[in-house]
């Protein structure tokens, strides 16, 4: 015991550093999940950047909000938007499900429904799974 107490005197940074993602670990795996909306934006453009895939999670965001924001008319499904148009899809089982849409790339969007993460590592990694996926579709911009 009084050699773990020397090493943690000597190397304290390292130890509150190791302490501090024990924590955040922690959070990740037991907090509740909650969002201010239920509500998964998705603009729709037409060009080669335009999702082909979305995931909606029940009890989170399990409402699909698509948006028109091309100045022609878009078809999605059985649904025409006018531009600027607004369509809610409200999901209420998990699954997966192809939704014509002509202005997409392969005129299709796949839409995943995700049952709601228990508590563990199945929420920690749904949580991981979010961060990734807001990093990797972050808008470039360049200096001002």
């Amino acid at each position: 015991m009084q050699h773990f107490h020397i090493l943690l005197r000597r190397h304290w940074p390292l130890a509150l550093l190791a302490g501090g993602l024990l924590l955040a670990l922690l959070w990740g795996m037991l907090a509740p999940l909650r969002g201010a909306s239920h509500e998964l934006l998705l603009e729709v453009r037409p060009g080669p950047d335009a999702p082909t895939a979305v995931r909606l999670t029940l009890g989170v965001q399990d409402v699909l909000l698509l948006r028109n924001a091309s100045a022609a008319p878009l078809v999605f499904g059985p649904v025409q938007l006018a531009p600027g148009g607004e369509f809610r899809l409200p999901v209420e089982e998990a699954g997966e499900q192809d939704i014509p849409c002509p202005a997409l790339p392969g005129g299709v969007l796949r839409v995943r429904v995700v049952p709601m993460p228990d508590p563990g590592l199945e929420r920690l990694r749904w949580r991981l799974g979010n961060f990734a996926h807001a990093i990797r579709t972050m808008p470039v911009q360049g200096p001002e």
